[in-house]
Formats: structure tokens, sequence, C-alpha cells
């Protein structure tokens, strides 16, 4: 089979690496892929977000099978467009996008179907938005962009003037352009936070083993919100019994809900939840693997991928035997120095013996044959091993070997788990 990788980033190296054990594929295209890709998939530079040079592409190298990885080009209707051509996928159509490409329409689900999340109010209007925030006077308090903004369209305000300015900044000074014309605020939740990715063939789901991210750029959760600094799996916060609730409550709940709005969901649905003292809530879902969770998650299963890929898009998930590894893994991203704001690109990077530790590329090019950055996340490196402690300790003992101009990286991934783990 050929097989059609969509996306450019480290989660989209590890479902490379995992799709390509299978022996039923010979040949894989990367669009446009990255610097560290180019050993197992033939990269091609056509934006993910390109869906007519996209479509022109699977049509003219007869592709077989296609994985859309990333938020935009799913939340742009690419498996519609491939599906209309013949080219069966592993995600979600346009209309089931919605539910990571709105979070409007994600909160109005929830609050349909009486799925647990935080009280909410949505706003297309600078004046009305900030009218509640002084009726409300309740702090700290969450605002985020309707649409996506590469994570980062959520602020948690710890005050009038930080929700004011937020709001002006996403309604008035368009950071965010279309994503931000309408904002939800909503109430502040606390507790650990909880990744569950999930794979879903409209009808049947079947959770992946949980994992925790850290957001923040710095130590101690302080700093800039990122896409992801780095994971850990599984989440020692999410126990079996805490698993059986959120299967009950939230997880089957959502998957009917989505059939009932005429948008059965089939792909990677992820579940980021919030254990509160009140239960486990949705804080959000995201219609695709999310970034780095991918990165430890992955390494960890031990049913063929691409396997389950084909039977969630053919609508017989019921059908695979899902299995997972014994043992922990630990992902520590490697970013330019800046990130996630104003950061340079270019910087010539250095891999020496990382020993048994799992390198995914994301920010990273072919320059002339040496590698290069070529963005804010640069590189994830993860560790697998039978105990969470040693799998955190090898991630670090293997990053020491990487070397660019600018590089950081927190050295604190993992250490709320271990804290759990000694509790």
């Amino acid at each position: 089979m050929t097989v059609l990788l969509i996306g450019s980033g480290g989660r989209e190296h590890a479902i490379l690496q995992a799709i390509a054990k299978n022996k039923a594929i010979t040949k894989i295209y990367a669009l446009p892929g990255n610097g560290g890709m180019a050993d197992l998939a033939v990269c091609v530079p056509i934006k993910a977000t390109d869906i007519d040079g996209i479509l022109a592409f699977a049509a003219a190298h007869a592709v077989d099978f296609a994985i859309p990885a990333a938020d935009d080009p799913l939340c742009l209707g690419v498996v519609d467009a491939l599906q209309a051509i013949g080219v069966p996928c592993f995600g979600p159509t346009k209309a089931a996008a919605q539910i990571e490409g709105s979070k409007v329409f994600a909160k109005r689900l929830m609050q349909k179907y009486n799925i647990p999340t935080a009280a909410y109010a949505a706003f297309e209007d600078f004046e009305a938005a900030r009218a509640y925030l002084r009726e409300k006077n309740t702090y700290p308090i969450v605002v985020k962009a309707d649409g996506l903004a590469l994570g980062k369209g959520v602020v948690i305000a710890q005050d009038e003037t930080e929700a004011i300015t937020t709001l002006r900044s996403m309604f008035l000074d368009g950071k965010f352009g279309a994503s931000g014309n309408r904002v939800v605020i909503e109430e502040f939740l606390t507790g650990p936070e909880v990744s569950v990715l999930s794979f879903c063939d409209g009808k049947t789901i079947v959770p992946m083993v949980s994992s925790m991210d850290h957001k923040r750029a710095r130590d101690g959760d302080t700093g800039l919100n990122t896409g992801g600094m780095g994971t850990i799996a599984p989440n020692p916060y999410y126990t079996t019994a805490i698993a059986a609730v959120c299967v009950r409550d939230i997880f089957l709940p959502t998957v009917k809900a989505m059939q009932s709005e005429g948008a059965p969901f089939k792909g990677c649905l992820y579940f980021g939840l919030m254990l509160t003292p009140n239960g486990p809530k949705v804080i959000e879902y995201n219609c695709r693997f999310g970034d780095p969770e991918t990165q430890v998650v992955l390494p960890l299963l031990e049913t063929d991928l691409f396997t389950i890929m084909r039977a969630v898009a053919e609508a017989r998930l019921d059908e695979i035997d899902v299995r997972w590894k014994q043992g922990a893994a630990c992902c520590v991203i490697a970013a330019s120095g800046g990130y996630p704001e104003r950061y340079e690109v270019g910087k010539p990077i250095t891999i020496g013996d990382t020993g048994g530790a799992l390198l995914f590329h994301a920010g990273t090019k072919l320059d002339g044959g040496a590698l290069t950055t070529s963005g804010g996340r640069v590189l994830g490196v993860t560790q697998v091993e039978s105990a969470l402690s040693d799998a955190i300790a090898g991630a670090y003992e293997a990053m020491r070997h990487v070397q660019f101009d600018g590089m950081y990286y927190r050295k604190d991934i993992g250490r709320k788990a271990l804290t759990a783990d000694e509790t």
C-alpha cells in the first residue's frame, strides 16, 4: 500500500515511525514532513493546508490510504475531499472536526448532552464579554479563542485587567485572526490534568494509555503557554476507578452525542480532562493525536498502529484487540530560545549518542544535507522504561547529547507524576 501522512511535527514523526513497521506498506509520502522523516518517507513540500495540492498529489501517486494528522487540514475538510476521490482516511470529517475547531460547538455539545465540563458563556462582541466579566467578578477565569490557535488561544486570567486585555487582543487586535471572532469565557477548574487519546470509529471507542502534558514554557509550570514542553505516560492520577467514570460519563456520551448530531467521529479523539473535586470534567477536545502526547503514547502501543487505523476507517474497531506494553515513557522537548514568542531558525543541530532513546523531529529541516532548526519546538527525546523514574532519567540523559544554539528545555518534566506515585 501507498500511504500519505499529512503534517510536519513531532506527532507526525511518531506516527510515521509506528506505521512504518507494517509490512503491507510499501511507500509513505509525508506532506510536507520534516528533516527527520526522510529515512522512512518521501517528503514532499506541499503544505498541510493546501487541500487542492494534496488532492492532486494523492490522485497522481495512487495513494491507497491517508493520515491527516494536524488540526488545520482536518478542520478545513481534507478528509471529506480525499474520500470524495476514493482515498480512505484515518481522521474525522469537517463536521466532526468542529469538536476541536470551535470551542463554542464543543461547549454547546457538552451542555446539550450533559457531559461534565466547566460552566461557560460565549460571546461575539467585546463589550458584551467585558460586561459579563464585570458581572461575574470571579478570578481566576479562563478566556478561550473559539477557533484554532496553535495551542496558544487559552489564557487563565488572574484579574479583571488581564481578562479584559486578553479580550481586547482577541476581539479588537485580531491576535488570532478569525479564530478570535468568538470567545468562550469559562469557570476556572482545579485538579490534576490528564490527556486521554482514543481510537474511535464512529460507534466504538478504545481509550489509549493516559498521559500528562506540560504546557508552560518554564520549570514549575511558569512562563507562557506553549504547544507542550514534554509529556509522561501513563498519568498516575488517572486511576482505574477514574477511568471507568470517564468512559461512562464522558467518552461514550461524547461518541453518542456526535452520532446524534449527524457527525460521527472517526479517527483519534483527544480528551483533555481535569480531575476536579467534583469528578472528571472536560477541559477541551482535540480532533487528532496530541503533540507531544503522541510521542509517549505510541511507543507504548503493542498492537500494530496501521492495522488499527484501517479498522477505524472501515468502522470495525470492535474487531481489533488493542494491547499496550507494560512500562512508562517520558518525552522532553528541546525548544528554540525565545519560543513560544520570537525565535531564530536555521541553527545547526548536533545529535550524539542518545542510547536507546527515541528521537522525534518537529521543527527541523535538511539544509544541504545538514540538519538545522526550523521551528519553535525542535526535537522530542523519548525514553521508555519499566519504571517512570527510569524513563525520566533516561530522557534527560539522552538530551545531554542534543545541541543547537539557543536550545532550552524544561528540567522538571514528570516531577509531578513522581510525586503522585509516591503519595
